[in-house]
């Protein structure tokens, strides 16, 4: 299984069409960032949950065309549905796949480092993932989001800090209205160098704060 990293730019955030259905009303939903598991055909399979929770995507049209063997990180609203005998599937209604890349160091960054200033609306760690709902100021030109890991430091007690960053290239767009972005910094590629009770902060430069920053636990 290998892990989708590319870098999603915002004005071309995959909404999976064949994953929406066209209705304003659904039963008994969840809107979660899950992760999607591709089967050796490229069909979305498999529903990942944040709290361990795993469903097989039911059957239906439109699932097809992804990278094979693959894992993506989306936003989903879908149905978890009990047959009669306890096996639970998920009817997936619509899916958007979002930024989810393992972050870069510095170094990485050949044409410099760019942290235009966006807002905060939600910033939370579930799982493996430190997930964000951002607001960028946009028009229509293509954004570029991503992670700078800076460094890991340690202290006398042996207790370690993961300092990251988020990136942001507005590419001199137009600040003419507000998109919601959806992005999840992934912490498993953490998991052999940070301990339980490390820290993670993560630094972002927003409009309404300035340079902020959120605390987390790993």
């Amino acid at each position: 299984m290998k892990w989708n990293t590319n870098i999603i730019l915002l004005s071309c955030l995959i909404s999976v069409s064949a994953c929406q259905k066209e209705e304003y009303y659904y039963p008994s939903v969840l809107t979660e960032f899950v992760d999607i598991e591709t089967n050796s055909t490229g069909r979305l399979s498999f529903i990942n949950r944040d709290n361990g929770e795993n469903y097989e995507i039911a059957e239906r049209s439109g699932l097809e065309g992804f990278a094979h063997d693959s894992i993506y990180r989306a936003v989903s609203i879908f149905e978890p549905i009990k047959d009669t005998n306890d096996n639970i599937t998920a009817k997936l209604y619509s899916c958007k796949l979002i930024t989810s890349v393992i972050p870069s160091t510095e170094d990485k960054f050949t044409n410099g480092i760019k942290t235009d200033p966006l807002n905060i609306d939600r910033i939370w760690q579930s799982g493996d993932y430190i997930n964000m709902i951002l607001e960028v100021m946009a028009k229509d030109k293509q954004h570029g989001l991503n992670f700078i890991e800076n460094e890991i430091t340690e202290d006398a007690d042996g207790r370690k800090t993961l300092y990251l960053t988020l990136y942001h290239n507005q590419n001199g767009d137009y600040e003419a209205f507000t998109k919601k972005v959806y992005a999840s910094i992934p912490l498993w590629p953490y998991r052999n160098v940070l301990s339980e009770g490390d820290k993670v902060i993560v630094n972002i430069n927003t409009y309404k704060e300035g340079k902020t920053k959120r605390e987390f636990y790993f």
